[in-house]
């Protein structure tokens, strides 16, 4: 017998996640970033702050993205001038990723506004367990 939808883990997932979409678009939506746009900036950032620059593969990798979508969002965010590509001394065909300073700054703004996002969204629910739960889920964890 199948689950009333209400009872569907799934189904339940998918709602969580549409109200959470819907959160993140009015955070980032002032500042001019929509989420995919967010997500690879401040992962190049942060990146950036921990002695990296990584290639659009690796980029892609830590972020969770496609390579070929990462391609365009990252030349939309270059021609915005918050991000740069540089000749990898190593091999000539890739680019290495920074972020500008005016992206830096965007991304630290961006990082606090999606943060308070997510503390209004979660608000007591984002305990350890949650948390615990979802790297667990999204294969962050060995579980």
């Amino acid at each position: 017998m199948p689950l009333e939808p209400d009872r569907s883990p799934g189904f339940l997932l998918w709602h969580v996640t549409l109200r959470w979409q819907r959160e993140m678009a009015a955070a980032l939506t002032p500042l001019d970033l929509t989420h995919v746009q967010f997500v690879l900036l401040a992962t190049t950032w942060w990146l950036n702050t921990h002695g990296q620059n990584p290639n659009q593969l690796n980029l892609a990798t830590a972020a969770g993205t496609d390579v070929k979508m990462t391609s365009q969002v990252l030349r939309r965010l270059e021609t915005k001038g918050l991000i740069r590509r540089e000749v990898d001394p190593s091999d000539t065909r890739a680019r290495l990723l920074r972020v500008t300073e005016q992206g830096g700054r965007l991304a630290r703004e961006a990082v606090a506004a999606v943060e308070a996002a997510d503390r209004a969204f979660f608000g007591s629910a984002a305990d350890p367990a949650l948390v615990a739960t979802l790297r667990r889920l999204a294969g962050h964890d060995p579980g």
